[in-house]
C-alpha cells in the first residue's frame, strides 16, 4: 500500500494544500508567532501570513517541505514525535500551535500535543483539527458493507494511526492545562460537491466530517 503523500500528474491532492478557512478562523487575530504542525506544501501557513503573522513549519515529507520553503519563514523537515521525544524547541515560545489533520496520523498523539502545549506562551493557545470516526459513512461501510474503506483523503486516509469521536477531544489535553473554549464542526456527509451534505448539519455527529476547535491554558494550569 503506498502510503506517500497523494500527487497526480505532479499536483499535490487538495487535501495536502488547501488555506483550510475553517482552522484559520480559530486562530486568535493577536497570535503573531505561529507553529503549524504538519504544514505540508504551506498554504495554510501562507494565508496566516498575509495576516502579518511568522510561521514556522514542521513537516516530514521531504517534497513537502520543499515546497513549504518557498511560502512560510522557516521550515524543520523533522519527524514531529521525534522531537516531541527528544523535548527539542522548533522555535518558541509561540502564540498559536496549529496541528491540523496531523494527531490522526501518529503513534502517540498525545505525547505531541503535551510537547506542543509547553511551546505555548502564556496567553497562547492550540488549535486542533481531527476527522471525526463517529461519522456515518462509518457504518454504511463497515456495519453494511464489512470493508474498512481506506482511502487516499480523508476519515479513511490510510496513514491514520488513530480515530477520534467527540469524546475524545479533551483526552488529547489532559496533562496539559489546556481545555477546550471553542468547537467547530466540519459538516459534510461526502468529500464532493453534492447536495446531499445539505443534510449533515442535521444529523450530529454522525454528519460531522471533522472537529476544529481551539483550547487555551486555564490559570493556575502547567
Amino acid at each position: 500500500m503506498d502510503l506517500s503523500p497523494p500527487i497526480r500528474d505532479g499536483q499535490i491532492d487538495q487535501a495536502y494544500a488547501n488555506p483550510r478557512d475553517e482552522v484559520t478562523v480559530l486562530v486568535p487575530s493577536s497570535a503573531r508567532r505561529i507553529l503549524d504542525v504538519g504544514s505540508s506544501v504551506g498554504i495554510m501557513g501562507a494565508a496566516l501570513k498575509r495576516r502579518g503573522c511568522d510561521v514556522t513549519g514542521i513537516e516530514s515529507s521531504p517534497v513537502l517541505a520543499q515546497e513549504a520553503r518557498g511560502r512560510l519563514d522557516r521550515v524543520v523537515e523533522a519527524d514531529v514525535e521525534l522531537l516531541a521525544a527528544q523535548g527539542q524547541d522548533p522555535g518558541g515560545p509561540f502564540d498559536c500551535v496549529v496541528m491540523a489533520d496531523v494527531l490522526e496520523h501518529l503513534r502517540d498523539p498525545w505525547s505531541v500535543t503535551r510537547w506542543a502545549a509547553q511551546l505555548v506562551d502564556d496567553g497562547g493557545s492550540l488549535v486542533i483539527s481531527v476527522p471525526n470516526i463517529r461519522h456515518l459513512h462509518l457504518f454504511w461501510a463497515v456495519g453494511v458493507r464489512r470493508r474498512w474503506p481506506y482511502r487516499a483523503v480523508g476519515i479513511f486516509d490510510r496513514t491514520h494511526l488513530r480515530w477520534f469521536a467527540f469524546g475524545n477531544l479533551e483526552e488529547l489535553l489532559e496533562g496539559t492545562g489546556f481545555h477546550i473554549v471553542e468547537l467547530q464542526r466540519s459538516f459534510r456527509l461526502t468529500l464532493e460537491e453534492s447536495r446531499i451534505n445539505r443534510i449533515a448539519s442535521k444529523l450530529g455527529d454522525f454528519g460531522t466530517l471533522q472537529f476544529i476547535f481551539r483550547a487555551e491554558r486555564l490559570h493556575g494550569g502547567p
